[in-house]
């Protein structure tokens, strides 16, 4: 059950990248990102009064949200925090970067949480899994290889370390959602760091863009950033309920949703009509089969 919604959030993810790429063509980062804040805590503001109001009605739902105790409330800004830093990395990476290069870079990052995994949790990776390692770091290899063709060189290029440094806290906030989960309802995880990434996100607004946003790319409203907020609400909400099982794996989980990069590519080669489509197929596949193997890996464990 879990493998399944773990697939669902993929598709769900794979269409918020193409809505995030969509409204940062030519617009400021910042606002954008902000009213994804916004729209997503709207979402929850109804679900959490009706659970305080008529808590015995929506404790029969899975959308009810618990009561959290004050202390808990820093497990979960902690969360925003390190989401935020991948999220703002990942805009921004992906304003300036082809979605049919950004999307298979930020593809490897169950590879950096398997790799935490071992370092942390002291796990071992058998064959298969070491397969999936040494694919993905071709792939990067490869990736890098096409991206000079579009005047984009990795090692001098700072949005490629932008994307990277997205992949990396994506990893880290991976990690650190089995932990959550083990602790507090999926529900009270996704709805209390939302609602701290808006208010994180409203002072980064007010201090950094809004002094000097005549001097930098203007906001220009566009109904794609809307699209950004349910699609990245429903595929966390997938997401957390699949964690929630006890038998789930946070590996292959991570891993399953980063297949999101086949619906990214796709909307890449067709809707926005990106360059050098063919010499990315490649990457792209040794990409998906690096995913692969780290899944027959984590089932031989």
């Amino acid at each position: 059950m879990w493998l399944g919604l773990a697939f669902i959030s993929a598709c769900l993810l794979g269409l918020y990248d193409l809505c995030k790429k969509i409204s940062l063509e030519k617009n400021a980062v910042i606002p954008v990102l902000f009213l994804n804040t916004v729209f997503c805590s709207l979402i929850f503001v109804p679900l959490l009064i009706l659970s305080r109001w008529q808590p015995e009605w929506m404790q029969q739902s899975v959308v009810y949200i618990p009561p959290l105790q004050p202390g808990a409330h820093l497990y979960l800004l902690l969360k925003a925090v390190i989401v935020l830093s991948s999220w703002i990395s990942a805009y921004f990476a992906m304003k300036h970067l082809p979605i049919t290069l950004s999307a298979p870079i930020k593809a490897t990052q169950p590879v950096l949480t398997l790799l935490g995994a071992l370092l942390i949790f002291g796990e071992r990776l058998n064959l298969y899994q070491w397969i999936g390692v040494l694919s993905a770091i071709l792939s990067f290899y490869m990736l890098s290889v096409s991206g000079k063709k579009e005047g984009i060189r990795f090692a001098h290029n700072k949005w490629i370390g932008f994307i990277v440094l997205a992949t990396v806290t994506g990893a880290m906030s991976g990690l650190y959602d089995k932990y959550l989960l083990k602790r507090f309802d999926p529900m009270t995880v996704q709805v209390w760091y939302t609602f701290y990434q808006m208010g994180i996100m409203f002072l980064i607004l007010m201090v950094l863009w809004y002094p000097k946003r005549k001097e930098t790319t203007p906001f220009v409203w566009r109904n794609s950033i809307f699209f950004i907020s349910l699609f990245l609400t429903l595929a966390d909400f997938v997401y957390f309920y699949a964690l929630s099982y006890p038998d789930s794996m946070i590996s292959i989980v991570s891993m399953v949703r980063r297949s999101s990069v086949v619906v990214s590519f796709m909307g890449g080669a067709l809707l926005l009509r990106e360059k050098n489509i063919r010499s990315k197929v490649p990457d792209l596949v040794l990409v998906l089969v690096g995913m692969l193997f780290l899944y027959l890996g984590s089932r031989l464990n």
